[in-house]
């Protein structure tokens, strides 16, 4: 039978194995899933089998920085007890050295690529399944380049359970750029500045506005008014440069880069496990779980 790429991206979802692997093992079992999870564990590619249908919601994001480039991950693991094993924080810091030495585009790509150890990416994570007793993942990646005279700001907050770099031109100060990563982890813009917000996304926030203040009663001929001040509190919860600075509520970003005599070119802030739905543990029975592994 067709083997299709979503047969491909399920397998390696269950069983962690590269992707030529998976479409080999699915290609030889013509196409029965669970035949070609034992075909990958009789090759000693899928020892984590078992793990894959686990939900891998905790983890670190990391960040490395090498010149003007630097590199900003996530790992995930199923517990907090797993982030903080010094085993899987070094997984994190080889990831990290990879991804920045090969630069693939893709995770997908990248759990393909050969390491120095001569492993894949995927059977090196694989070899840390089997040793730490978890299903761990590489989530994704972004791989973040600089000019010279620009600065990097790396901020990891609790450990690393947010995770921010930022790029700021018209400066080679890390402390500053480091400052504004600190502000993006804590307040979560979603852009830098408004001309990076679509016109879509404007007129639908402004209809809304619009009816919101019909329905309190307002007059017609005052809402269109109404409507444009509160635009401008959309754009301090959305845009980092109207937002009032953590550091110094009576600045707004924007005017306190200025001040620096810098701009801010762009940011990437990860939280571990945004978008996963997570698993619902007793804390009790998580613990309990960790004591039987």
């Amino acid at each position: 039978m067709a083997i299709t790429a979503q047969m491909v991206k399920e397998l390696r979802e269950k069983t962690g194995a590269g992707m030529m692997d998976c479409k080999k093992a699915l290609t030889e079992t013509d196409g029965d899933m669970e035949k070609a999870i034992d075909y990958l564990r009789e090759k000693g590619i899928a020892k984590a089998a078992k793990k894959g249908d686990r939900v891998a919601a905790e983890g670190l994001t990391s960040i490395e920085v090498q010149g003007n480039e630097a590199v900003i991950l996530e790992v995930n693991s199923e517990t907090d007890f797993v982030a903080k094993n010094e085993g899987f924080q070094a997984l994190v810091k080889e990831l990290a050295s990879h991804l920045l030495a090969n630069k693939p585009a893709t995770v997908e790509e990248a759990l393909e690529q050969k390491m120095d150890n001569g492993a894949t990416v995927a059977e090196h994570v694989n070899a840390a399944i089997s040793k730490i007793g978890e299903k761990l993942s590489l989530r994704r990646f972004e791989i973040v380049t600089k000019e010279d005279g620009d600065a990097f700001g790396a901020y990891l907050h609790m450990g690393g359970r947010i995770g921010v770099l930022t790029v700021l031109g018209g400066t080679s100060d890390s402390d500053i750029a480091k400052d504004v990563a600190m502000h993006v982890a804590a307040v979560n813009p979603k852009y830098v500045s408004r001309d990076q917000v679509s016109a879509d996304e404007v007129e639908r926030e402004r209809e809304v506005l619009t009816q919101q203040a019909l329905n309190e009663g307002k007059p017609e001929n005052i809402v269109s008014k109404m409507v444009e001040g509160r635009l401008g509190k959309f754009f301090e919860d959305i845009c980092l440069l109207d937002q009032s600075f953590v550091k110094d509520p009576d600045h707004k970003v924007g005017k306190y880069v200025q001040s620096k005599g810098a701009t801010v070119k762009s940011f990437v802030r990860y939280e571990v496990g945004e978008g996963i739905e997570k698993r619902q543990d007793n804390f009790a029975e998580e613990v309990m779980s960790q004591v039987k592994k």
